[in-house]
């Protein structure tokens, strides 16, 4: 994580995001495969790709205030440090109030940014909210596994997280054109909105609201150090791609 932040500053990244919950799986990558140079029809094959396997560690592995120390001390853009439950996506292997705890000391280390998901327990999201006030800001973020079903529910979704922290963040599950283009006539849709907001989509066409983030007016924008072909199938962009992209289009 440090590495990729080194990275991240390097490249010119303006905030750096520290997924705590990937503190406790140890990332298995897949066994090298064995390439076959060409197909069948004369063309170059590659390789399909395989994602590394999470494997969850115990809770009493990691030392949670030496890293929050680490990170600290180690990290020299602003945070955002982020505990994704794996009902949103995440890997956290404990509890809902083990992972409410991991949040509570990630705040009370006076980070720059914390990710609180909308559906946090009422009680327990207002206690969190009041503990980061005046010291730590908040992205409220909400994931969903399935697809938009018109762009108006995107502007729904958004509207009903108002209140819920500076940076009002949706995520959706893409499939290709059609629904990256919801996501992208909402981010069109909002673009003057006084609220702070940032779309994107997770699978193909995904990386549309990110790539032309400057012309949809979205406040933050997610990259990857990581790099391959297989991001855009993801969603995903590389941070120096997504740079490179802006300058060619000309975004400010």
């Amino acid at each position: 994580m440090l590495a990729d932040a080194a990275r991240a500053t390097a490249v010119g990244a303006d905030l750096c995001e520290v997924r705590l919950d990937k503190l406790w799986v140890t990332e298995k990558k897949p066994d090298p495969v064995e390439i076959n140079p060409v197909s069948t029809n004369g063309r170059r094959s590659r390789p399909a790709y395989v994602p590394p396997e999470y494997i969850p560690k115990s809770l009493d592995s990691v030392d949670l205030a030496a890293s929050l120390a680490a990170f600290k001390g180690g990290i020299d853009l602003p945070v955002v440090m982020t505990c994704r439950p794996v009902r949103q996506g995440g890997y956290f292997p404990g509890t809902e109030e083990q992972r409410i705890a991991v949040l509570r000391n990630a705040i009370e280390s006076e980070v720059s940014w914390v990710d609180l998901e909308a559906d946090i327990d009422a009680d327990v999201r207002a206690d969190l909210m009041s503990l980061a006030k005046g010291k730590t800001s908040v992205i409220s973020s909400v994931h969903f596994s399935e697809e938009p079903d018109s762009s108006g529910e995107i502007i729904q979704d958004i509207e009903e997280l108002e209140g819920t922290g500076e940076i009002l963040k949706v995520c959706y599950a893409t499939s290709g054109r059609n629904s990256a283009l919801k996501l992208f006539e909402a981010a069109w849709m909002m673009k003057e909105s006084e609220s702070k907001i940032s779309i994107m989509g997770l699978g193909p066409c995904g990386d549309w609201t990110r790539i032309h983030a400057p012309l949809l007016g979205q406040d933050i924008v997610y990259s990857t150090m990581e790099t391959g072909s297989h991001l855009s199938s993801q969603g995903k962009i590389n941070a120096s791609d997504l740079l490179i992209a802006w300058e060619m289009l000309e975004y400010n």
